[in-house]
């Protein structure tokens, strides 16, 4: 009979071969299969003892065998004197005559770097070498040796494509991320986040709720091959995340921790006393042309204090020592049927400003029981609960503040207007006395359970079933009560209620086959997701006294209550198939059917989309061989289409609100227009090419990578706006088309490598350039969003600044039949039209928000037991709006930072206008936003198991680490990153500046 197999399976009909082979199987006599034995096992590195993921087992002289899993485990059913053959890239091969062995422990040596051998891709592990699609794997230096709360801010600057921005450093805020580029307008661009194979994204969880300390690896998935496994949900690029699990053996503990302090990362000195006096003076001598006669202070509160000569510092009195710290214990380890890995954590982070403060509280199990040799079952739950409580200081108000101003009242308490009678900056204490509660909690139990019927029935080796189970449930509390402390005389209180139901059910079908050379993966699956949100909201104002608030609604005069309730649901089919021959030639095909419940009723609320991608290991090429320089060359090339739902639900249908108005002396209820729906709104698509190019020299002295890639996005979900004469402000319409281009590149190279000391250096490069193709379906820009046809999504549009007007050139009258409103002191801006006048027509594309560029370098060193690393990142050509300089209208009334200047006739300033200057125009003061910043500097030391095992150590690691060091920047201001909202827009509890911190922290292992 093994003849026989062997006979069809040399021949090269692939057809009529695996139609004999399952003949042959089905005729098996069962006897036959008695004769086999099955065998397990684990291979790890011999140095490390971790183990493997991805090694190919094969039976010596046979074409069966397996790959081992994400625990390096693999499982085999094999003869009497079977020899086993093991081969792992990076590692040396090793044969094992099994004998009568039935578990077996493996240890391979290491003979080059290149130790990411699989990847883990959508519902699955990979051979590195056989992907053909965009998948990077996230350095494990990043995951483990940095202090973060959020596992994307040790990425920033760190991954080709991926740019994550830290638009603020409040303790718990989670930076944004984009993955090649934003090809939608109003649409959701963030990618798709998944844990251990189950989705958090859409389902109310963030990044915030894992652990960085609980995460083994981390993939991110950027092109359409890649990404379509997850169709519509991964438009925006994917994230994949797997976390420790327990392996075979003692139970092992281990503690992680790390304790430090943070501060202003740039920090802007206000004006002192005075020259906050010498700025008022010049301010009335430019409002009437006199020398301020009398005292030199805007308000009487001011007075007492310059009399007396006390000033305050009021940066200082809003600011704190920032103090952080992590602890994280866990507990792994199992035997050959359960294995097990427990782990705990609690992060408390102070910020540096008064009232901002985070703590986490994070409990995960995660389980795996064979329950069978062919029945696995496992969970992955996690538990983490956030705290922001308490009232916070205004920054934006701190830092305006008269160093003159009364910061305490007689008997003590917050003097809520400082510069009384000025009302408009209050005391940025105000909000600090506010009674604040901000919790959360999420609750995420998953399971699995996979049936391998290879172990049932030997003619179906290959196929597995796995089924995955999720649910999230997500309950928030937010409650307030400001009172007279607060400078709110009425006393108002309120409290929001939300809740987020979610589960996600997963059918996955694989089936792996071998025969001769050539390689077939088939992979099936059926989803279903659903959420489930709800919110309760209760106001109340109007309160005799400040001690109950928010506990005690009923007390306020007037109340008001709101709530608000939808659902989503999503439904997705999706097949892929991954053939390799000889390891040289890849081919995948994959096609994902998606239903989402946000999509109208006149459409099938179905979108398909497929991906194909080829690849070529031209290393592997007989004709390569000759090149004995060259360790890795791959070709790979992809084209692919998927589809994005990222907007709001219920946008296709039209409602109502309704408020409560009085007539006749009675209240009634009204119903007025809201939303005005679109019940034809489909899927906006995204059709994508990648091309990239995998290399490795000099036994992997140098490797990386390079792609390129386009993208075109059309039947946008884009938010129109409508006229006011019809009742509503917009309507969400599929128009538009948008386009991304970008390259990306991938460097390592091992610069010294010794006995003693190695030094690698790690570079990072990628460029992308969005446009918008069309809007409306007629070419038109749209010029009142700032949205313009051949130019990026996001641009600065606004006047071009060209100097200040000196006194000279107004007498001789440059500014006639230009800008003849124009006096000394006022800005000077471009007549673009050439009209001889400056109107809004003069409005200019200044340059993008998004940068044209970014880049990181690291530099590693090792010296015996020392590890020194040293982070540098980079993001070029970006202009933004600066807000910390569009306080101009206002500065006579408040302080400023001493950096920023103004104009006066002797000193004839040429970049800020003079202190009087009205910004009739709007002007949004685009300033260039490029920076490059020393991210992070870690220094560690990895002491000798034989110093520690005495003490009942199995490892111990002890380090230092600062982040955003330096920063090398034109940007004047707190910082060219952050976001900034201006007095009375945005969210004043959102300024809040960049910080830089220094930890010190312990890794241990108990032995």
């Amino acid at each position: 009979m093994r003849n026989m197999y062997q006979v069809y399976l040399s021949k090269d009909r692939l057809s009529k071969s695996i139609l004999v082979l399952l003949v042959l199987m089905l005729l098996t006599p069962f006897s036959l299969m008695a004769q086999n034995r099955t065998i397990k096992g684990v291979v790890k590195d011999s140095k490390t003892n971790d183990p493997l993921i991805g090694c190919s087992v094969l039976v010596k002289g046979s074409s069966t065998g397996s790959i081992t899993d994400l625990n390096g485990e693999f499982s085999l059913s094999i003869g009497k004197n079977a020899t086993l053959v093991f081969s792992f890239v990076g590692y040396n091969g090793k044969e094992l005559a099994v004998g009568n062995q039935t578990d077996l422990v493996v240890l391979m040596d290491e003979n080059s770097r290149e130790l990411e051998e699989v990847v883990v891709v959508g519902y699955g592990t990979q051979k590195k070498s056989d992907v053909t699609g965009s998948v990077t794997s996230v350095n494990k230096d990043r995951l483990s040796k940095l202090p973060v709360s959020n596992i994307m801010q040790a990425l920033e600057g760190a991954t080709a494509g991926v740019i994550v921005t830290q638009g603020s450093s409040i303790p718990g805020d989670g930076p944004s991320t984009v993955i090649r580029g934003k090809n939608s307008i109003n649409a959701n661009t963030d990618p798709y986040v998944v844990v251990d194979g189950v989705p958090i994204s859409k389902s109310g969880g963030s990044l915030s709720d894992i652990n960085p300390n609980d995460i083994e690896r981390m993939e991110i998935l950027k092109d359409a091959s890649a990404v379509a496994i997850y169709g519509t949900n991964g438009a925006n690029g994917v994230i994949l995340i797997t976390t420790k699990r327990g392996k075979t053996g003692k139970p092992t503990i281990r503690y992680n921790g790390y304790a430090g302090i943070e501060d202003y990362a740039h920090k802007l000195n206000m004006r002192t006393g005075e020259e906050y006096v010498q700025k008022y003076k010049d301010y009335m001598f430019q409002k009437t042309g006199t020398v301020l006669s009398g005292t030199p202070v805007p308000n009487q509160a001011e007075v007492a204090n310059y009399n007396a000569g006390k000033e305050t510092d009021w940066l200082d009195e809003i600011s704190q020592t920032g103090i952080n710290q992590d602890h994280n214990v866990s507990l792994s380890g199992g035997t050959d049927n359960m294995k097990y890995f427990v782990s705990g954590e609690y992060l408390n982070q102070k910020g540096i400003l008064k009232g901002y403060q985070y703590k986490r509280y994070s409990f995960r199990m995660n389980f795996d029981v064979n329950v069978t040799d062919y029945l696995t079952i496992g969970t992955n739950a996690y538990l983490a609960a956030h705290n922001k409580d308490g009232g916070r200081v205004n920054f934006l108000y701190g830092i305006a503040m008269s160093p003159y101003g009364q910061e305490y009242n007689e008997d003590g308490t917050y003097n809520t207007l400082p510069m009384s009678p000025e009302e408009m900056y209050t005391s940025p204490f105000c909000q600090y006395n506010k009674k604040a509660v901000r919790r959360s909690v999420n609750i995420n139990g998953n399971g699995y359970v996979e049936l391998n019927f290879g172990k049932i029935f030997k003619p179906l080796n290959g196929l597995k079933y796995r089924l995955n189970i999720g649910y999230n449930y997500l309950p928030t509390r937010t409650s307030s009560y400001a009172g007279l402390a607060s400078y709110d005389k009425n006393g108002t209180a309120y409290t929001t209620n939300t809740e987020t139901n979610a589960y996600t059910i997963e059918n996955i079908f694989t089936y792996s086959k071998d025969i001769n050379r050539h390689h077939f993966d088939l992979t099936g699956l059926y989803s279903a997701q659903s959420r489930n949100y709800l919110t309760t909201t209760a106001k109340a104002v109007g309160f005799v006294n400040d001690l109950l608030g928010y506990n005690y609604l009923d007390g306020g005069t007037t109340q008001t209550t709101s709530s608000y309730a939808d659902r989503y649901a999503a439904t997705s089919y999706m097949g892929r198939l991954n053939y390799s021959y000889d390891s040289r030639y890849l081919f995948t095909f994959t096609v994902r059917r998606d239903g989402s419940s946000v999509f109208g009723a006149n459409t099938s609320k179905y979108g398909t989309f497929p991906s194909v991608a080829l690849g070529w290991n031209i290393a592997n090429e007989q004709f390569m061989k000759k090149f004995y320089w060259l360790d890795n060359l791959k070709l790979r090339l992809s084209y692919g289409k998927s589809g994005n739902e990222a907007i709001p639900i219920y946008r296709t249908i039209s409602k109502n609100n309704a408020a409560s108005i009085a007539m006749d002396g009675k209240t009634l209820t009204a119903i007025y227009p809201n939303t005005l729906g679109n019940g034809d709104l489909e899927w906006e698509t995204t059709k994508s090419a990648n091309i990239g190019l995998d290399f490795g020299f000099l036994k992997s002295r140098i490797s990386g990578n390079l792609e390129f890639y386009k993208s075109n996005t059309s039947g946008l979900l884009l938010e129109r706006n409508l006229p006011k004469v019809t009742g509503y402000s917009s309507v969400y319409q599929n128009l538009g088309k948008t386009q991304n281009i970008g390259l990306e590149a991938t460097v390592t190279t091992r610069n010294i490598v010794t006995k003693d000391f190695n030094w690698e250096t790690s570079f990072i490069f990628a460029t992308n350039k969005n446009k918008i193709i069309d809007l409306y379906g007629d070419k038109k820009d749209d010029i009142g969003n700032a949205k313009f046809i051949g130019h990026p999504i996001y641009v600065s549009y606004d006047y071009k600044m060209l100097g200040i007007w000196q006194e000279s050139e107004i007498k001789a009258g440059l500014n006639k039949g230009w800008d003849n409103t124009a006096v000394a002191g006022d800005i000077k801006f471009e007549d673009t039209n050439k009209d001889g006048k400056i109107t809004s027509d003069d409005k200019q594309i200044l340059g993008q928000r998004d940068p044209k560029w970014t880049g990181g370098l690291t530099n590693k060193f090792t010296y015996k037991n020392w590890s020194l690393s040293v982070f540098v990142q980079t993001a070029q050509g970006m202009m933004k709006s600066n807000t910390d300089i569009r306080t101009y209208d206002e500065t006579w009334r408040i302080n400023t930072p001493a950096i920023f200047g103004y104009w006066t006739s002797e000193n004839m300033n040429n970049e800020y206008p003079r202190l009087t200057y009205t910004n009739t125009y709007g002007y949004g003061y685009s300033r260039k936003a490029s920076y490059t910043r020393l991210k992070d500097i870690t220094l560690s030391y990895t002491f000798n198991e034989s110093a520690i095992s005495k003490f009942g150590l199995g490892s111990l690691t002890i380090y230092g680490s600062g982040r955003n060091l330096h920063t090398w920047t034109s940007w004047v201001g707190w910082d060219p990153e952050a976001s900034f909202s201006n007095r009375g827009s945005g969210t004043w509890e959102d300024n809040y500046p960049l910080t830089k911190s220094f930890v010190i922290g312990i890794n241990v292992t108990l032995k």
